[in-house]
Parts: C-alpha cells; structure tokens; sequence
C-alpha cells in the first residue's frame, strides 16, 4: 500500500512553461489586475512558500476568498473555466484534513472537497 503524496515538485521545464502560461493569461487579462506588472508578480510567485495556500497566500499578503466571496466573484465575470482555485476552508473542514476549492464548469460554479 502506497502513502499518500503531499508534495508534487515540478521539473525545471514544467516550472517554466507554467510561469509562461501564467503571464500569457496575466498579460490577456490586464484590466483585472490593473496597475501590477508581471515581473513582480513572477518574483512572488517563485518566493512562495512550499507548503500550502492559505501560507502562500499569507506571505503575498492577501487572504484567500471564503466560498460565498467565491461565488460572488464568479458574478463578476466567469473565472477558473479551465483551472480551478483554492478557496478558504472552515476550521472543522480543515481538522479532517480537508480542503475546498472552486471553479466554473458548464456555465456553473462548482465548490469541492479535496
């Protein structure tokens, strides 16, 4: 029986080509992020703790949306059509090892249990 992974290291090249992929969609999308530019944004990102969201969020200095802040935003336009994000999960979720996310899939936004 095999344990359960917790970490997933990416190869140099899967790094790369997931930053690239993230400025492509950063320089696509400037009107939701006016005023930051793309170079501070890869210098966070690289300095991101490797543990969890809610640390790497912390450490950007921003907080991650609770699921109801989630699907307020999805209001605002349609987010994680392709991708998916973590989104605040409540304490007794988190004692059992628990996490949530969210995304928009067939004109719908999903919250699930990870």
């Amino acid at each position: 029986m095999r344990g359960i992974q917790t970490k997933k290291e990416l190869r140099p090249e899967q790094r790369e080509e997931l930053l690239e992929a993230l400025k492509a969609r950063f320089e696509k999308n400037m009107n939701r992020h006016e005023g930051l530019e793309w170079t501070k944004v890869r210098a966070r990102l690289e300095a991101k703790p490797k543990n969890s969201a809610m640390d790497m969020a912390a450490t950007m200095g921003i907080e991650l949306l609770t699921e109801d802040q989630y699907r307020e935003l999805q209001k605002l336009g349609e987010f994680d059509a392709k991708t998916s994000s973590w989104v605040k999960t409540p304490a007794d979720i988190r004692q059992l090892g628990g996490a949530l996310f969210g995304d928009r899939r067939y004109g719908r936004v999903f919250g699930y249990p990870h």
